[in-house]
């Protein structure tokens, strides 16, 4: 687990695991107030990131699209202008197994909560990299391979988080 601070005083906490059980499903619609999501789309922290600060912004000004902070990280990091597409492509389904915990202000004691709902090995958040799906994440996306001579893959999908309201 490594924690982030997303503004002055919100932290957000992730953490990386592979080998989910099917016993972390019932976390979705257990209550718990974390963000539980596939990572293939996930290459790197950094969008990951500029998604909890696009919806720390949205909080403030009580503007929320979706019902949750944590199902609002998952609109903001999907692309979407749709909810229920969003959290389909970037939510968990029931083949997922490698899963990105994401919990705003988070104690120790919370995200030993949100493993045990998981029950898989807890990695690295290094590993994003390796394990993305780089063809779903351009098709996802839409990123040409002429975008990605001079950019990222991490820094396309940051760009279109924070311009997707615009356009």
């Amino acid at each position: 687990m490594k924690e982030f601070h997303v503004d002055g005083s919100t932290t957000l906490s992730l953490a990386l695991f592979t080998d989910g059980t099917p016993q972390f499903h019932a976390g979705r619609n257990s209550g718990t107030r974390s963000c539980i999501s596939q990572c293939s789309l996930v290459p790197d922290v950094f969008p990951v990131l500029a998604a909890a600060h696009k919806t720390l912004l949205a909080k403030s000004r009580e503007s929320l699209t979706t019902r949750t902070l944590h199902s609002e990280l998952v609109y903001n990091y999907s692309g979407s202008k749709h909810i229920t597409e969003s959290l389909k492509r970037c939510g968990i389904s029931d083949d997922t197994t490698f899963v990105l915990a994401a919990r705003f202000g988070a104690s120790a004691d919370e995200m030993k909560m949100v493993e045990k709902l998981i029950i898989g090995k807890e990695i690295d958040l290094e590993e994003l990299e390796s394990r993305a799906n780089k063809a779903q994440i351009q098709k996802h996306y839409k990123i040409s391979g002429l975008e990605l001579a001079i950019s990222s893959l991490a820094d396309s999908i940051t760009c279109r988080i924070a311009a997707r309201d615009a356009l």
